[in-house]
């Protein structure tokens, strides 16, 4: 079942690419998702801007529930696809945001904020008429939708973290850096560099069939847009480090059910540390204990898996989801 939901994000996910260093657009012109998307258009700080989503509907009988799918910083709604397949077969509505600043949406300088974006995507429910849903955010994007249920609690049906980032202060550890210092790391960026961070980062057990994630990642760093995804990547870093919700998960008010990969050791800013460092944090295997302790309620689900289970083990995160939802 692994190889069908990976050969599924291939075949529905990927590339209009004729090689694996052909130059991508910033906003992913020529990278085909899995399902056709529609663009919400928005203003922010007197720029018009747009909001690129999927909205797809149930392939078997609708069950009556809307699930939205938040992606992490490196990724954007193209990861989603086996996801949104399985969820469809099952029923539910699910819409899939590329946050403003991330995939095919647009890239503005702008003040990049959880509480801006959560503003976002309350508007697009508001738009399609969604009055209540499940959230399910994965990395970056479970920072998002802690916020996203703080701020909308009316919103939000059941809360789903997958593996979130900010189950610690990162202030508290790691050096800050000016958004002028990150963007000279983020334009740096190669295929080599993303592969290797990938590789440390989210898939220690490296498969040929995660190439295609590096490919997208990596490819819009041959574009001459490149300096602004650059310093979007950089203000975009600077908000994961300056908005914690650590502090906030006991004043959550929704049903909530974390899913940990327990080897997942994830640091936004891991490589600003020394090993001593390293070894004292990032261990989500008690992070996620010690979060689902915090929130009212909370179930802890834990799987065998790194930062990113939904890929990395399809079949058991399917089985926890579901668990998760009902």
């Amino acid at each position: 079942m692994k190889k069908i939901y990976f050969c599924i994000a291939l075949l529905f996910t990927t590339l209009t690419l004729f090689a694996q260093n052909d130059t991508l657009s910033i906003t992913l012109e020529n990278v085909r998702y899995g399902y056709p998307i529609k663009f919400l258009p928005t203003t922010i700080e007197q720029q018009a801007l747009r909001m690129a989503y999927m909205d797809v509907p149930a392939t078997a009988k609708s069950n009556g529930h809307t699930i939205i799918l938040f992606h992490g910083k490196n990724f954007a709604g193209y990861y989603w696809t086996a996801v949104i397949r399985f969820l469809t077969e099952a029923g539910y509505r699910v819409i899939v945001p590329d946050q403003i600043g991330f995939g095919k949406s647009s890239k503005p300088y702008i003040h990049y904020s959880f509480h801006q974006l959560a503003m976002q995507n309350k508007k697009l429910l508001d738009t399609l008429k969604i009055e209540k849903t499940i959230v399910l955010g994965h990395s970056m994007g479970g920072m998002l939708a802690t916020r996203f249920a703080l701020l909308f609690p009316e919103k939000v049906e059941k809360l789903i973290l997958e593996n979130p980032i900010g189950l610690e202060d990162y202030r508290t550890f790691v050096p800050y850096v000016s958004i002028e210092q990150q963007y000279k790391t983020e334009i740096k960026a190669t295929r080599e560099s993303v592969k290797k961070y990938y590789q440390s980062s989210y898939f220690p057990q490296w498969k040929p069939e995660y190439d295609w994630l590096v490919t997208i990642a990596s490819g819009v760093s041959n574009s001459s847009d490149f300096p602004r995804y650059a310093k979007v990547s950089a203000m975009t870093y600077e908000m994961i480090y300056e908005e914690p919700v650590v502090y906030e998960f006991s004043l959550l008010k929704v049903p909530t059910v974390l899913i940990i990969g327990t080897n997942d050791r994830t640091i936004v800013g891991k490589d600003k540390l020394d090993d001593e460092q390293k070894r004292q944090h990032g261990n989500y295997a008690e992070l996620g204990k010690q979060t689902a302790s915090k929130i009212p309620g909370a179930r802890l689900i834990e799987l065998n898996s790194s930062h990113v289970p939904h890929i990395e083990i399809p079949d058991e995160f399917k089985k926890a989801l579901f668990q998760a939802i009902r």
